[in-house]
């Protein structure tokens, strides 16, 4: 090693302490200004001395309907598990709020999948436009179970139905096909499309919506088969995995600080070949634990005469995770999520996916709140895949994004009032947008006032042309993580190569069916639900109990200030499980470059730049 190359060492050597001290600056700031922020809006009540002090017939009207409640929420707890129960009873069928008929059955192909395409059939009081593009909308499968986009009115199959499109949705099964590969869900998915616009030959070809892990996938399809759609709507889509912003987006960093694509390996081993997406799920939770385990049973209990059925039918469906084969998994975790696959890296697979190639507009919805997939991750890939403006905008491509301020992941699909402001909004801007000129674009909604004897909001939809730099988020680093996330994927092959060699041969051996569904059963997201139902036979009596509580039901007077003082305590927990989630957080990517970043540093590894080739008019 020469000294011109000592020199570059050091200096990178530097550069990375020098970093790691920002970070844990950053981080330092972040928590502490978080928990003065949170414990300046819990207290104010507080301090404002609007917190009263109760009268003895307050303190036993309260007792009474804390009491009550009480047994309110336990028995709804019950009643969730016995839905779990039933549900799996049934063979884990469809949610869908809405009438639907089969037209394709994926397991009845010829290379089978879990997938099937439908027809949802409109109520009495809605009319269809046969001349209007056909809708198609895909259920993302990332561990939870099927029917996310229209499980109940307010979703994104009732607003297509509202605005009079034939709609279809693409939704799976609990169980994969056995052998089901991704390109073979890939083909199938297609071969919808196909059906679709056959059904339709005089429309325009069909309006495809993807949310989330759908999203990606059906990014990946019309790079491969470009004439299918008409127009793509990609909703809390992840494509540029190593996307983010120091201080605020941690859940890139879990594939680095598991050390790689190997636990993807033992889930499915586990399984006996299929990984158990409860795992997913479980990871979704613990990403928010203040409301995890706290926030969302607070709202219940607190408003348990109102709030039990809605809380239901999401239980309903949130508590019964899918299955996904092993090599689904594993090719999902090494390729994309570890190895940034899809549009990032210059030394890339050569698996025939070019976003370029995609011909048709593409509109892309992410929010701010989302911590799945912050807006770094759902369009970073713009700037990955085009050069410069000038080179998206000589290809002819139109990509329009709509930002969220604050909607979590899952409200960008299951939100009521997310469908009917941003969904209603982009199913009927359609026509607008297909008159956009090449280039990218920002899609605006202004909230209007709602016109006399509607109870509706109003809304006002506009597009302004943007540059690629503008996706960029002002406060985000200037610092290249890539040295970082290539050194996780050279961690990751060792490690993956390491289990495969050694512990996967003899773990198969092990591992049967009966073992395999008993470790799914005992999972404690299951044990939680199965403890609260009637299963358990230390409740036998509280069915009764409740019919009782029911007939006498005596709720607080909005007014009686312990009701003030409870909230004022659940929010306290709820500071508490935030400031936690905010330190881990903080520790696991000072972690995470304190590790890789060192590994980068003292090993010499020079990440990939310019992740596509340049376009020859950008040069």
């Amino acid at each position: 090693m020469d000294q011109e190359d000592i020199s570059a060492s050091q200096q990178e050597q530097r550069g990375l302490w020098e970093h790691l001290s920002h970070l844990q600056r950053l981080n330092a700031l972040n928590v502490l200004e978080a928990v003065r922020q949170r414990q300046k809006k819990t207290l104010t009540p507080l301090k404002r001395g609007q917190l009263r002090q109760p009268t003895p017939a307050q303190w036993q009207e309260y007792v009474i309907d804390f009491s009550q409640r009480c047994l309110l929420f336990w028995d709804t707890l019950r009643q969730r598990g016995d839905n779990r129960l039933a549900h799996e009873r049934a063979g884990y069928p469809l949610l869908l709020k809405f009438d639907h008929e089969t037209l394709i059955a994926g397991p009845d192909l010829a290379r089978p999948v879990n997938f099937s395409l439908l027809r949802i059939l409109p109520g009495p009081e809605q009319e269809i436009d046969g001349n209007s593009q056909p809708v198609i909308i895909i259920d993302p499968r990332g561990g939870h179970g099927s029917g996310i986009g229209g499980f109940k009115q307010d979703s994104i199959i009732g607003e297509s139905l509202r605005a009079g499109h034939p709609t279809y949705f693409i939704s799976f099964s609990h169980s994969p096909q056995p052998g089901q590969t991704l390109d073979d869900i890939v083909q199938a998915q297609a071969r919808f499309i196909e059906a679709v616009s056959a059904l339709h030959p005089a429309n325009d070809k069909p309006i495809i919506i993807g949310n989330c892990q759908a999203g990606w996938a059906l990014m990946g399809l019309a790079a491969t088969r470009p004439e299918l759609p008409g127009l793509i709507i990609i909703n809390g889509a992840p494509l540029s995995y190593w996307a983010g912003i120091n201080g605020r987006n941690p859940m890139r960093y879990t594939g680095g600080l598991l050390g790689g694509g190997w636990m993807a390996r033992l889930g499915s081993d586990l399984g006996n070949g299929r990984f158990d997406g409860t795992w997913l799920v479980s990871n979704f939770e613990n990403l928010d634990p203040a409301n995890t385990y706290w926030g969302k049973y607070y709202q219940l209990f607190s408003q348990i005469d109102s709030e039990a059925g809605r809380f239901l039918d999401f239980e309903r469906w949130w508590g019964s995770p899918t299955l996904l084969n092993g090599e689904e998994i594993e090719m999902i975790v090494d390729d994309l999520f570890i190895g940034n696959q899809l549009s990032g890296r210059a030394d890339r697979k050569s698996n025939g996916i070019d976003l370029k190639r995609i011909e048709v507009p593409v509109v892309v919805f992410c929010s701010y709140g989302d911590n799945i997939t912050p807006p770094q991750q759902a369009l970073n890939w713009i700037a990955d895949v085009y050069s410069s403006d000038l080179a998206l905008q000589e290809a002819g491509r139109t990509i329009v994004y709509l930002r969220h301020a604050s909607i979590g992941h899952l409200g960008i699909f299951v939100s009521g009032q997310v469908a009917r402001r941003e969904h209603r909004g982009l199913l009927g801007a359609v026509e607008a947008i297909n008159a956009l000129p090449p280039g990218l674009h920002e899609m605006l909604i202004d909230d209007l006032p709602a016109t006399s004897g509607s109870g509706d909001m109003q809304y006002r939809v506009h597009f302004q042309s943007r540059r690629i730099a503008d996706i960029h988020d002002d406060h985000e680093p200037v610092r290249d993580d890539d040295r970082e996330f290539s050194s996780v994927v050279r961690a990751s092959e060792i490690n993956s190569a390491f289990y495969d060699g050694s512990i996967r041969p003899w773990l198969r051996q092990i591992i049967n069916e009966p073992t395999a569904e008993w470790m799914r059963r005992t999972h404690p997201f299951h044990q939680q639900q199965l403890f609260w139902s009637s299963l358990n036979p230390t409740l036998w009596w509280l069915p009764g109990t409740v019919s009782a509580v029911n007939r006498n039901r005596r709720p607080a007077h909005q007014d009686n200030p312990l009701l003030a003082w409870q909230e004022l305590f659940s929010n306290q927990m709820q500071d508490t499980l935030n400031a936690y989630r905010d330190v881990r957080d903080a520790t696991q990517e000072i972690c995470f470059y304190g590790i890789y970043g060192v590994l980068g540093a003292f090993t010499g590894a020079q990440p990939p730049r310019n992740l596509h080739a340049p376009e020859p008019s950008a040069q």
